[in-house]
């Protein structure tokens, strides 16, 4: 007997679902974890194959109907949590065959528009995605000026951060700032009208806060590390993802953290690196193909990058976090 689908079910689209499902191996079995659970389409994707056992992690209280679901359907090899996935070392106390990342906004939250994540909303300026500890509302009223040119200009990469920074700190002296169309209009003020941009004058601005709001680069650099600790030798760790500064953090983890991580010169003898956390990293992003961009236009901008744990042990990359540390340092700012 079918089950029927929930609405929010239909609403999300698994991006690059072949590709995910063919480089983890799934079809020869092992232990997974879907770090994204969402809509659960790699989840269920995964659990097709009989010799497969997954984890499912969210921080979003909104899918918890649909992963009890899968809960029910496969008692002895599904397990969902409400977590972050930054403490999934904590969780897991087995090594695993496969970690999936799927990383930035759902399209159920995007599609809610009661959550504020739309430049549609005319709700509460919200944009957490669940267990969060400030909101969007907190951040563009409690911070200073600087702080959200910080926010907006680095996390955003938006170049008109000063002056929107400036305009929201004036528009909120006159009145506090709780509904996305204010803020939508405090931006669309600030910025000079490009009639050749496809892109929403507000779209780097909303990136910045939701990223602020959920700390989402904090998360992604914690739950890499420690997923890389519960993989097995040989074991895979995937990643989604769909702007420039995600895929910048996980091409610079996966290759300066592989046994063909460049010499400081060609002429020094090859010396065995205990950082060598992954095998020989193939430094080529996969994108999605023509056709699933025509059925789901958001996987335009999607990215997948994977690498294969080697058999040394873990030592902790610390260098990923002084790379990074900019935007960790922007993160922490207390709203």
């Amino acid at each position: 007997m079918n089950t029927q689908k929930s609405s929010l079910e239909f609403s999300h689209f698994p991006v690059m679902l072949n590709e995910i499902i063919e480089i983890s191996s799934a079809s020869k079995g092992g232990v997974f974890i879907d770090c994204t659970f969402g809509g659960g389409g790699y989840s269920k994707e995964l659990l097709k194959y009989p010799k497969t056992r997954v984890v499912g992690l969210d921080r979003d209280t909104y899918i918890i109907s649909i992963a009890k679901k899968l809960e029910k359907k496969f008692d002895k090899r599904f397990k969902f949590y409400q977590l972050k996935f930054s403490q999934i070392d904590k969780l897991i106390k087995e090594y695993v065959d496969g970690i999936i990342f799927d990383l930035g906004l759902s399209s159920i939250q995007l599609n809610n528009l009661k959550r504020g994540f739309s430049f549609k909303s005319k709700e509460d300026l919200d944009m957490s995605m669940g267990l969060s500890d400030t909101s969007a509302k907190d951040t563009v009223n409690n911070l200073s000026e600087i702080q959200l040119k910080l926010i907006i200009k680095i996390l955003g990469e938006e170049k008109d951060a000063s002056k929107i920074a400036k305009n929201i700190v004036r528009e909120r002296s006159k009145k506090k700032i709780t509904k996305v169309s204010q803020l939508v209009q405090i931006i669309e003020k600030s910025k000079k009208k490009n009639f050749y941009s496809k892109i929403n004058p507000c779209t780097k601005t909303f990136q910045a806060l939701r990223m602020f709001v959920n700390k989402e680069i904090t998360e992604l650099i914690n739950g890499i590390i420690n997923a890389t600790k519960i993989l097995k030798p040989g074991g895979k760790i995937l990643v989604i993802s769909f702007h420039s500064i995600e895929d910048r953090i996980i091409k610079y983890y996966f290759s300066n953290f592989s046994k063909n991580k460049s010499k400081p010169s060609r002429y020094l003898p090859e010396t065995k690196n205990d950082f060598e956390l992954f095998e020989k990293y193939i430094n080529k992003a996969i994108i999605p193909s023509e056709d699933e961009i025509i059925k789901n236009k958001p996987s335009r901008s999607a990215k997948l990058r994977f690498a294969v744990r080697s058999s040394n042990k873990f030592n902790f990359p610390a260098g990923l976090f002084k790379k990074f540390e900019k935007y960790l340092e922007i993160e922490a700012i207390n709203a």
